[in-house]
């Protein structure tokens, strides 16, 4: 499904976020320390290689709504925003955090002349997130955001699952 919002694309696939070939950038749903670990984090990692971890050194760790920006290594993007989102229960304010963590990587898209990016649902694995209620962040920040954006014109949800797709669209249609 694709909706178009301020001459921006969005849309929202089932797949997985290593896989993106034809994004500039991806998102790495991060642990603070930008070190390889489980899900969107392990899958980036291990498809960039070590280079990754050894470049996101220096930069570790950040905190909880915050963005930083590298480079691909072997992904075939050309950068990978690693973003650190909320604990649900624990980091507060929870949504406030979350919606940093989708404004940061479009403003740190805009600095480096990005016009394409892909994001994983930040917060829903082991962090605890409820999928609806973090894609109605997502969304929301999104289509706030992209009355700033003059570079990003593709911006595409990967998520895991066909469920997941399935509540992305249904919140997404909502909004629009």
């Amino acid at each position: 499904m694709k909706k178009e919002v301020n001459g921006i694309i969005i849309e929202c696939v089932q797949g997985d976020i290593a896989g993106q070939k034809d994004f500039l950038a991806v998102v790495n749903a991060a642990n603070a320390q930008l070190m390889p670990g489980a899900g969107v984090a392990g899958a980036l990692h291990r498809a960039a290689g070590p280079g990754l971890a050894q470049e996101c050194k220096p930069m570790a760790p950040i905190k909880p709504g915050e963005a930083v920006i590298s480079s691909g290594h072997n992904l075939p993007n050309k950068f990978v925003i690693h973003c650190l989102g909320p604990v649900y229960g624990r980091d507060m304010p929870g949504e406030e955090l979350l919606a940093s963590c989708y404004q940061r990587a479009l403003e740190l898209s805009e600095e480096n002349n990005i016009d394409s990016i892909a994001f994983p649902a930040i917060s829903t694995g082991i962090f605890g997130y409820p999928m609806q209620e973090a894609a109605l962040v997502a969304f929301n920040t999104v289509i706030k955001s992209s009355q700033q954006l003059h570079k990003v014109k593709r911006i595409r949800f990967v998520l895991f699952k066909e469920e997941y797709v399935r509540i992305h669209e249904r919140v997404l249609c909502g909004l629009i």
